[in-house]
């Protein structure tokens, strides 16, 4: 029997405002029984939230169904099951992956790509409560948590048809939308530090990699992110991961940014060599280290959470220095 989740949100990694107001809407969610629809582009990360959702109150299986592959004759089986003789071929009766989910919650992965004749079945599963195995003429009730997950734009497909509208306007009773990472780029370090230790190593990136990372757009969000680490890991050439580690996409963006001096936060985060030496007189520390936080500053456009990084100090401490030296008001 399954056992809630100690943490409902257990792999929606980060601390953005838009990943603590999904967090909420996923802890609301707990003991509803409404249908959910996970909207995001892809990558984003809604298969994530379905199962957090789960989670939140787990009750029999998680059935995943990719809408997607569901194409062919037989995908009506796929979903629904079929008695033994039903078509040639069905020498023994199967169980859909309906009948798998009950007592559960089925989870429709791009719900946008089902087709038509689909979801007229699909429709009557939500309203009903029942299905019908292919070769059966018995129907069969269920009782399964429906969640859908799209990159489309249902009103948009509904508009021209591709999409029913009642279907839609059944399944859209909750809505949670996932920001696309490029909207969320202070959880990336997070996401980062969640890889690399999923891949069990010890390494840590260069400010210059980060900052990289940190600037580039992400088309592929965070699934893009995820390969990007494993390839840097898998191409490494030394302790820590470099701009020459990168994908050829993201080394082209390294080369194409403005080149930017922040020389004293690279070489606070890579422990490199000493600091070159002042023209004249020696430099207090204390103006060291302001003259640390405005280059990170600086480099980084005021991104406050990726100039803590780059300096090695956590951002509460990077808000008190800068309080400490008057740069903020």
């Amino acid at each position: 029997m399954s056992t809630a989740c100690a943490d409902p949100s257990c792999g929606l990694v980060g601390d953005s405002p838009q990943i603590r107001q999904i967090r909420r809407q996923i802890q609301k969610l707990g003991n509803s029984e409404s249908p959910v629809l996970v909207l995001g582009e892809s990558g984003t990360g809604k298969e994530v939230v379905a199962r957090a959702i789960y989670n939140t109150h787990a009750a029999g299986n998680f059935i995943p169904i990719d809408c997607g592959s569901l194409v062919g004759p037989l995908m009506e089986s796929e979903l629904f099951g079929h008695t033994r003789g039903a078509f040639t071929g069905a020498a023994e009766t199967k169980r859909g992956l309906i009948e798998l989910a009950d007592g559960g919650t089925a989870f429709f992965d791009e719900i946008g790509d089902l087709k038509l004749d689909m979801q007229v079945k699909l429709l009557r599963l939500l309203q009903e409560r029942e299905f019908r195995p292919v070769g059966s003429l018995i129907t069969r009730k269920v009782e399964i948590r429906v969640i859908a997950a799209t990159h489309r734009d249902l009103p948009h497909e509904v508009e021209h048809k591709s999409f029913r509208e009642d279907l839609f306007y059944r399944l859209n009773v909750v809505s949670i939308r996932l920001p696309p990472l490029r909207e969320r780029t202070a959880d990336i370090p997070l996401l980062i530090d969640r890889f690399l230790s999923r891949l069990g190593v010890p390494h840590k990136l260069t400010g210059e990699a980060m900052a990289t990372l940190m600037t580039y757009s992400w088309p592929g969000n965070v699934r893009e992110l995820q390969n990007c680490i494993e390839r840097m890991v898998a191409m490494h050439s030394g302790p820590l991961l470099q701009t020459a580690d990168l994908p050829s996409a993201l080394q082209n963006h390294q080369a194409a940014r403005r080149p930017g001096t922040c020389s004293v936060a690279a070489v606070a985060v890579s422990g490199g060599g000493p600091l070159p030496a002042p023209q004249s007189g020696i430099i207090p520390l204390t103006e060291m280290e302001r003259r640390a936080i405005l280059d990170a500053l600086e480099y980084t456009k005021g991104d406050r959470v990726m100039a803590a990084y780059l300096l090695g100090i956590g951002r509460t401490t990077l808000y008190r220095k800068l309080k400490e030296y008057r740069l903020v008001s």
